[in-house]
């Protein structure tokens, strides 16, 4: 049969690991029987990153504000071990944190749920969607061991001259020291890409932080949410019948638990960073999530929201089979090329890419499942397949 034809290529960008061999069966068996893909290639496997100094994460990042539409392969950032493991000339910072900055994004997650699948949360009867601030706090600061008696002071330096300083501990022993920092350009975009999506899903929108404790840092971010809203959202909001709330984290945290779902959840880089995790293992697996970055000027990564699955790669190594969940980088796939056909106005390729992820949940929901839904699926039937397996299912029933 003929092929969905495309016309702006999307940005793609490979991965590590097992999830760079299902990268591949996922074109092959579900993709590129049934569209005529255009993609622009970028390697972003740690050998070619190290080979390239990290040019290439660079190149694709900035390829990605040109085209408008990315989809990622999970990533390896490496550590000590990685470092011997890949005999790497640097310790190359994480490729997500990279582009993230580049496209100055915030990451919206949410889990994709099934029939025979049931949230830990009982009360939970719609999808969650975590957006995290991409930018800044934890994962970009600047750390000391303090190693003796020392004070530590943190002072700011103003073109002309003029100095703050403010003493933050005098260590009468040994110690740890963290700074920290944000700008209010990237609060301003994550605000605005919120209120956007919310809007875009007419969905609620939540924001969570601790401004009584942190009553400057935290309350900045406060104060910015609130005045984007007014002057921009507040109208736009009512007429959509949606709300916008803030609240404290740990207030927040308790709403959730016993909420219906159903919203948009904006959190700081590391709030999100933790409670994105605990709402994919709430509603059964990482390999379940969806996972979108998106700029204020409307750019899109779509990737999965786990890692490279390291043990079952070494199995693959060994000549075994693997029963490795591909949902998550399945739905990056239909995500970029959704929004690709919207941009471009390609109307049977958004019916494709909803009816990629459709059959790939009623594969689920027939029974056919990877190993790791064994567990949590409720269903007479069921069946563990391995990756490839998986795949031709779904690609059958589309």
């Amino acid at each position: 049969m003929s092929r969905i034809e495309m016309k702006t290529p999307i940005v793609e960008m490979d991965g590590d690991e097992m999830t760079r061999i299902i990268w591949k069966e996922i074109k092959d068996i579900v993709i590129l029987p049934f569209v005529d893909l255009k993609t622009e290639y970028f390697d972003l496997g740690l050998p070619n990153r190290d080979k390239t100094e990290d040019k290439v994460t660079i190149d694709a990042a900035n390829r990605t504000k040109e085209l408008g539409v990315a989809v990622k392969c999970a990533t390896i950032t490496p550590n000590a071990q990685r470092m011997t493991e890949y005999d790497l000339h640097s310790m190359w910072k994480s490729p997500n944190g990279t582009i993230r900055a580049i496209l100055d994004g915030t990451v919206f997650r949410s889990p994709i749920l099934v029939n025979g699948i049931k949230p830990f949360v009982s009360c939970w009867e719609k999808p969650i969607t975590i957006a995290r601030h991409a930018y800044g706090d934890v994962y970009r600061n600047t750390e000391f061991l303090v190693d003796g008696p020392a004070k530590a002071d943190l002072v700011v330096t103003y073109p002309d001259g003029r100095q703050e300083k403010q003493t933050i501990f005098e260590y009468k022993g040994g110690g740890v020291l963290q700074g920290q920092y944000n700008t209010d350009a990237s609060i301003t975009a994550f605000a605005k890409s919120c209120f956007q999506y919310s809007l875009d899903t007419k969905q609620d929108l939540w924001f969570a932080t601790k401004d009584t404790i942190s009553k400057i840092y935290d309350r900045r971010f406060k104060d910015i949410f609130e005045s984007v809203y007014k002057e921009e959202y507040e109208a736009k909001f009512a007429e959509a019948g949606i709300t916008y709330f803030y609240t404290l984290i740990d207030d927040a945290v308790a709403r959730v638990m016993r909420s219906k779902g159903g919203f948009v959840w904006a959190l700081k880089n590391y709030d999100g960073d933790v409670m994105s995790d605990m709402l994919a293992s709430a509603c059964g697996s990482l390999a379940m999530m969806t996972s979108v970055l998106v700029s204020p000027d409307g750019k899109y990564e779509y990737e999965a929201a786990h890692g490279t699955v390291t043990r079952h790669y070494y199995r693959y190594l060994k000549g075994e089979q693997t029963s490795t969940n591909p949902m998550a980088t399945l739905f990056a796939w239909s995500g970029a090329l959704r929004k690709r056909a919207q941009l471009d106005g390609l109307q049977d390729l958004e019916n494709f890419a909803a009816r990629l992820e459709k059959s790939a949940v009623s594969t689920i929901e027939s029974g056919i499942i990877t190993g790791d839904l064994d567990s949590l699926l409720d269903h007479p039937d069921k069946k563990v397949v391995n990756t490839s397996d998986f795949l031709t299912h779904v690609a059958s029933n589309l």
